[in-house]
């Protein structure tokens, strides 16, 4: 059974860790709010650039352009978007668990982060390239990236290039999502907008000219469509990370203030039947004697 020196021991141990834990939690915090910023800030110019790529593909015919073919997959390219670090909660577990459901022998893989390397390590599966980012990558660092994919794809190599991130919901929700990059199949659009083009085959873009015409104009947009995706996801990546970092560690703080009462209580109540015992003892000698 535990003394009062080594309650007080622990006690002073959780403390530090949960100092660590509320310096890591204001340190993600601060991080959040700017990933966070990054990540929302993009989604309109992206849903914008889908609707002039919806028109243009309604005035072209999207087989004539390699990025938008389609054909049987044989081999499957798979980004997947991590982490360096740890201490993010379940969210790498999740990602793997995702990417572990992948067939071993058919895909290969590319990966940004630290723990998708040693988790590709460590699975024994294929790695073609290995990309390190800062923590707020720009749009021009995280080119090489989707560079590669896509000369994969036009040198079929692959057949299929797919992207596994998380993507970012809000503080609290991140989803581990799997979508396909290339061949090119969709166009994201708003609900609202998306039916109406359903409904009615519309061009979105209905009163544009494209200028010299729309088949060289789809020609530069759709790399960088490729381009802008995957700086997007990783984006989304980057605020999913921080936003479970500073969750995982606001609770980690949170249960160590609660372990430190707890332990706090008890020394109490150790420190104060010792008392009572010595009193006891003190009036036991004291009626022994008189």
């Amino acid at each position: 059974m535990a003394n009062t020196q080594d309650i007080r021991r622990r006690i002073k141990s959780i403390r530090n860790t949960a100092q660590i834990t509320k310096a890591m939690q204001m340190v993600a915090a601060s991080k959040m709010r700017k990933a966070q910023q990054h990540a929302l800030a993009g989604r309109p110019y992206a849903a914008l650039m889908n609707k002039v790529l919806v028109s243009l593909q309604k005035r072209t015919d999207p087989k004539l352009h390699p990025l938008l073919e389609i054909r049987p997959v044989k081999k499957e390219l798979i980004l997947i978007i991590s982490t360096d670090k740890g201490l993010c909660g379940a969210l790498n577990t999740n990602l793997f668990r995702e990417a572990a459901n992948f067939d071993q022998a058919k895909p290969a893989f590319v990966v940004t982060g630290k723990k998708a390397r040693q988790f590709i390590a460590r699975t024994k599966r294929e790695l073609l390239a290995d990309f390190e980012l800062k923590d707020s990558p720009s749009f021009v660092q995280t080119k090489p990236v989707s560079k590669f994919c896509t000369e994969k794809f036009l040198k079929h190599e692959v057949d299929k290039v797919s992207v596994l991130y998380t993507h970012f919901i809000n503080t609290i929700n991140q989803r581990s999502v799997v979508q396909t990059l290339l061949p090119i199949s969709s166009f994201d659009l708003p609900k609202s907008e998306a039916a109406q083009a359903a409904s009615e085959d519309a061009d979105p873009m209905v009163g544009y000219l494209f200028e010299p015409n729309a088949e060289v104009v789809l020609d530069s947009m759709l790399p960088y469509y490729i381009s802008y995706q995957v700086f997007q996801m990783i984006l989304d990546a980057r605020a999913s990370e921080h936003s479970a970092r500073m969750v995982a560690m606001k609770n980690a703080t949170d249960n160590a203030n609660e372990f430190i009462k707890d332990l706090t209580l008890e020394y109490n109540k150790m420190r104060q039947a010792g008392i009572t015992t010595e009193l006891l003892e003190i009036a036991t000698a004291q009626m022994a004697l008189s």
